[in-house]
C-alpha cells in the first residue's frame, strides 16, 4: 500500500487530514498493552483461516454410512471421520469468543471521550489497522464458510449421531469434547450464513448497550470514518497505485463492507438514510465496479447481514443497486 496513505479532507466528515497506514502501523507506547493482546488473537486468526481454507469434510464417509446402515465398520469409520471435523469446528466457535472479546478492547479505546473518532484512528493507527485487520478476517472467514457445505454436512451428521447416542444412553455423550450442550450452541452459530459478522454485530451492539456513558456517536463516527477512509484510498488512482497486490484491494474493501454493517446495526436509523454519514450509494458503486467473482460475498452481507436495507427509508436505488444480477 505504500508506507503513508493520506486521506482527504473532504471524505472525513468530522476531521482534517490525517494518514491510516494500514500495513506497517506500530503501537506506540500507550497502545502496547492493547495492541499485544489483540495481536495474539490476529495471529491465531490467521491459523484459523488456513484450517477453513483446507477444510475438505467428510461427505464420502457420511454418504456411506446414509446409504448402508446395516453393514458392519461403516457407521464407526464415519463417526472416526467426523469427530475430529468437529473438533476443528469448535476451535473456530471458540475463537470466534477471543475474536469478540479483541473487538470489544480495540471499541473501548477508539471510542473513548478523550479524542473525537477521527483523532483516535489518526493517533491510534497501530489499533486501528488491528480493528481494519479483524473485519478483514471476518469477511473472509465468512466468505470460506458460506463456500464450503461440507461444514453444516459434517455438523449435522454429528448432531443426528449423538441423538441417536442419546436415546439408547442418556450420558452417552459426556466423553465427547462437543457434548450435546455445546452442539447446540454450535449449531446456533453456524446456521447463520456470515457467522462471524453476526458475533461482531451482536458483540458492537452490546458494547453499546454496555456503555451508556458513552456517546453513541462516538462509536458509529469511528465506523463511519473508517468506512471513508477505505473508501477514499480505493477511488484515489495516486493511492491505489501504492498498493503492492490485489490482495490488499481486497483488504480495504471487506473493512470498508465490515464497517457498514457494524455501522447499520449500532446506528438507530442504519447505514441507508439519507442523513447517514456513510456515501452508501458511493460504496455500492465502487464494489460493483471490481471483478464480480472477487466482490460478489460482500454484496451479499450487505444484501443478507445487514438490518436496515429493507426499511421504508432506504431508497429505491439503494435497494436496485443491490438487487442480485
Amino acid at each position: 500500500m505504500g508506507n503513508l496513505i493520506k486521506v482527504l479532507t473532504r471524505d472525513i466528515d468530522n476531521g482534517g487530514n490525517f494518514f491510516l497506514d494500514f500495513e506497517n502501523a506500530q503501537p506506540t507506547e500507550p497502545e502496547t498493552v492493547v495492541w499485544e493482546k489483540v495481536n495474539q488473537v490476529l495471529t491465531e486468526a490467521r491459523v484459523v483461516l488456513d484450517h477453513l481454507q483446507n477444510y475438505s469434510g467428510a461427505g464420502e464417509e457420511i454418504r456411506q454410512a446414509i446409504q448402508s446402515p446395516g453393514v458392519p465398520g461403516v457407521q464407526e469409520k464415519a463417526w472416526s471421520a467426523v469427530v475430529p471435523l468437529v473438533t476443528k469446528l469448535k476451535t473456530f466457535y471458540d475463537f470466534s469468543q477471543r475474536l469478540e472479546s479483541s473487538l470489544r478492547c480495540l471499541l473501548d479505546v477508539l471510542t473513548s471521550s478523550t479524542s473525537t473518532p477521527t483523532q483516535h484512528l489518526e493517533q491510534k493507527q497501530a489499533l486501528a489497522r488491528q480493528f481494519a485487520h479483524i473485519l478483514h478476517f471476518t469477511l473472509r472467514f465468512d466468505e470460506l464458510k458460506m463456500s464450503n457445505p461440507a461444514i453444516q454436512n459434517d455438523f449435522s451428521y454429528y448432531r443426528r449421531t449423538i441423538s441417536r447416542m442419546r436415546i439408547n444412553n442418556p450420558t452417552a455423550d459426556a466423553g465427547n469434547e462437543v457434548n450435546n450442550e455445546l452442539a447446540n450452541r454450535m449449531s446456533l452459530f453456524y446456521a447463520t450464513a456470515t457467522p462471524m459478522l453476526k458475533t461482531l454485530s451482536d458483540a458492537t451492539s452490546k458494547f453499546v448497550s454496555d456503555n451508556p456513558e458513552v456517546p453513541i456517536e462516538n462509536t458509529t463516527d469511528c465506523l463511519s470514518t473508517m468506512a471513508s477512509v477505505c473508501k477514499v484510498m480505493l477511488e484515489t488512482p495516486e493511492y491505489r497505485s501504492r498498493f503492492t497486490s490485489e490482495e490488499t484491494v481486497l483488504f480495504c474493501l471487506r473493512v470498508m463492507v465490515g464497517v457498514i454493517i457494524l455501522y447499520d446495526h449500532v446506528h438507530p436509523a442504519g447505514a441507508f438514510v439519507k442523513t447517514s454519514n456513510i456515501d452508501m450509494k458511493g460504496c455500492i458503486r465502487l464494489l460493483k465496479e471490481q471483478p464480480p467473482i472477487s466482490v460478489e460475498g460482500l454484496l451479499n452481507a450487505l444484501r443478507y447481514t445487514t438490518k436496515h436495507l429493507n426499511d421504508e427509508s432506504t431508497s429505491k436505488q439503494i435497494k436496485n443497486m443491490l438487487q442480485p444480477n
